[in-house]
C-alpha cells in the first residue's frame, strides 16, 4: 500500500467515526417555582424536626439581659452598641494574645456595617448574637507600625462614621482634623508600633482600610467574632452600654 492510499484509508476512517457521533445543539430549560404550593415530603420533614427544635432550642436560649434597645444609628461618631461590640472584642481576645504572645493588644477597631441588627431591650438570646454578628468573620490582631496607624486615623476622621473602637480615643477639630490621639490613656507615638485587634474582613482591606495591608505581622486567633460575643454575653449577663467620648468632634 502506497502513502496515497494510505493517506485515502486514514480519511474515511476519520470521516465515518465523525458521523457516527452525535452533538449537542439545543439546550432547554423550564422555570419551576418553589412556592407553599409544593407538597413537602413527610419523611424528610419527620427526619429533620428533632434537629430543628434541637436547634431553635439552642438559639432561643437566654444568655444575658438588655436594659435598653441599642442600634447603629443611634451616635455620630460612636454609638453604644459599636462602643459593647469593640469593648466586647477587647476583653475576650487580649487575654488569648498575651498568652499566645507576652504582648497586649493597643486598640480594638472594627467596622461599623458588620453590625447586621439592633440589641433590643429584654432578654438577649443567642439569636440575638447571630442575628448581630451574622458573619464568619474571625478576630485578628495586626502588628502596626505608627505611620500606618497615622493613616489608619487619617481614615476614621475622613470618614466620620462609627467604625466601633475600643482602647482608642480620637478628637477632631471644628475642620475634621485629628486634635488628639491617645491610645490606653497614653498619647500616640508615631515611632512605636502598635497591635490593633480587628477582624479578617478589614485585615483583608474590606471598607478600603488598605493601611491594614502594610502589617509586619497578623496574629490569627481562631475565634470567630460571634463566638466571642456569645462567651462575653454569657459572662456579663447585662448589656448596659453608652455613648462616650471616644471619638467626638469638637463644635468650635
Amino acid at each position: 500500500m502506497n502513502f496515497k492510499s494510505i493517506f485515502l484509508f486514514v480519511l474515511l476512517i476519520v470521516f465515518l467515526s465523525c458521523k457516527s457521533k452525535s452533538y449537542l445543539y439545543k439546550i432547554e430549560g423550564d422555570r419551576i417555582t418553589i412556592s407553599d404550593s409544593l407538597q413537602a415530603d413527610g419523611s424528610i420533614e419527620a427526619y429533620i424536626q428533632p434537629y430543628r427544635e434541637h436547634v431553635n432550642k439552642n438559639l432561643d436560649s437566654v444568655i444575658a439581659y438588655s436594659v435598653n434597645t441599642y442600634s447603629k444609628s443611634d451616635g455620630e461618631l460612636n454609638t453604644a452598641i459599636g462602643n459593647f461590640l469593640a469593648d466586647m472584642v477587647y476583653e475576650q481576645s487580649n487575654p488569648i494574645f498575651k498568652k499566645r504572645t507576652g504582648k497586649d493588644i493597643d486598640f480594638v477597631l472594627i467596622n461599623h456595617g458588620g453590625i447586621r441588627a439592633i440589641i433590643s431591650k429584654g432578654n438577649v438570646t443567642t439569636r440575638t448574637a447571630f442575628e448581630v454578628m451574622p458573619f464568619e468573620n474571625a478576630i485578628v490582631v495586626a502588628e502596626l507600625k505608627g505611620i500606618y496607624v497615622k493613616e489608619l486615623f487619617d481614615y476614621l476622621a475622613a470618614e466620620k462614621r462609627a467604625h466601633p473602637i475600643s482602647k482608642l480615643k480620637l478628637v477632631l477639630d471644628k475642620d475634621a482634623e485629628i486634635a488628639s490621639a491617645a491610645i490606653k490613656g497614653l498619647p500616640f507615638d508615631i515611632d512605636k508600633t502598635y497591635y490593633v485587634a480587628t477582624n479578617d474582613y478589614l485585615y483583608n482591606g474590606g471598607d478600603r482600610m488598605d493601611f491594614f495591608k502594610k502589617s509586619d505581622n497578623v496574629y490569627v486567633l481562631d475565634y470567630k467574632i460571634r463566638n466571642a460575643l456569645i462567651d462575653y454575653l454569657h459572662k456579663i449577663d447585662t448589656i448596659q452600654p453608652v455613648i462616650d467620648d471616644r471619638f467626638i468632634q469638637l463644635k468650635k
